[in-house]
């Protein structure tokens, strides 16, 4: 095969990418409008309607994954294009595992669509979608390692984030209509129409579980980060802004899963600081890129930018 028909078959294949992965940025925003209509509704018919969209748009974008990992032949997840991806299905499909055990709530189904097709536009928009050849310092079996652990945890986060903040918003609501300890999180018609108290400590514990679970990882893809860096610049740490971000990040998760210690925490305190751990997450993954570049702050990490 030619050089140009090699060019006009890469180029052919890209194209198909391009439009599946538009039509995964539209189904995730068709999901976000569902997820308005049922916080307005409040209608259960219209969230299971939510969830369902979300399988479909998990599915298709199941198939976007492994279409760029044989277009490119490799993992999914070497450029930022393909990490915004892979950020957005990994926290799609965590969600809906998590929901699977949530039947009758859909809420937190929104955030989730926001985000992901956030994601999605952010990396469509603003990134070149070509196969490069891969970076010198990507080239570490760590670096693999370390992705798959941290976007593992950052997905978990993510849903963890999004009931959180699902929860919060409800129980103002409530507490400010009526002024008595009662509500659900789907306005009082889904399957939580419990004592407030009760529901208080039920969303408590799955958000301090989920965390609990997504810990570890980060606190392994911190630790094969530093490996990684071993292997591609000849040291383990060196306070570069993304290395430091990571471990601000990990300090704020560890002080919120201390929350169920310390007495004084608990409640709102322990809310408070997981929405900071998200954001601190966002920063981790996005943020530092922005600041480098604006502040043209020295950074390692320049190939993420």
């Amino acid at each position: 095969m030619t050089p140009e028909q090699l060019l006009q078959r890469d180029a052919f294949f890209l194209g198909i990418e391009l439009r599946l992965f538009w039509l995964v940025a539209l189904l995730y925003g068709i999901c976000f409008i569902i997820g308005i209509a049922h916080l307005i509704s409040s209608r259960n018919s219209i969230g299971r309607a939510l969830t369902k969209g979300l399988w479909i748009t998990a599915i298709t974008h199941t198939m976007l994954i492994i279409f760029r990992t044989w277009e490119g032949m490799r993992p999914p997840f070497q450029t930022l294009y393909e990490t915004l991806s892979w950020f957005a299905w990994s926290a799609t499909a965590t969600y809906l595992y998590v929901q699977s055990r949530w039947r009758g709530i859909h809420a937190p189904g929104f955030i989730i669509a926001g985000i992901a097709m956030a994601a999605c536009l952010y990396s469509l928009l603003t990134r070149s979608p070509e196969i490069a050849p891969v970076p010198p310092a990507l080239q570490s079996p760590w670096y693999e390692v370390h992705v798959v652990a941290a976007f593992f945890a950052y997905a978990v986060f993510v849903v963890s984030f999004s009931i959180e903040t699902c929860y919060l918003k409800f129980r103002a609501h409530f507490v400010e209509e009526d002024g008595e300890a009662k509500a659900s999180l789907t306005h009082g018609r889904g399957d939580f129409s419990r004592p407030f108290g009760s529901m208080d400590e039920k969303f408590h514990r799955w958000t301090h579980r989920l965390v609990l679970f997504g810990f570890p990882f980060l606190t392994f893809a911190v630790f094969s980060g530093a490996a990684w860096a071993n292997d591609a610049w000849g040291r383990y740490w060196s306070w570069d802004p993304k290395e430091t971000w990571s471990l601000i990040t990990w300090t704020v998760y560890a002080m919120y899963l201390h929350t169920k210690a310390v007495g004084k925490w608990k409640g709102m305190p322990a809310s408070i600081l997981n929405l900071i751990g998200f954001v601190c997450m966002i920063m981790t993954f996005l943020g530092v890129n922005w600041l480098v570049k604006l502040l043209n702050i020295p950074s390692m990490h320049t190939y993420a930018v």
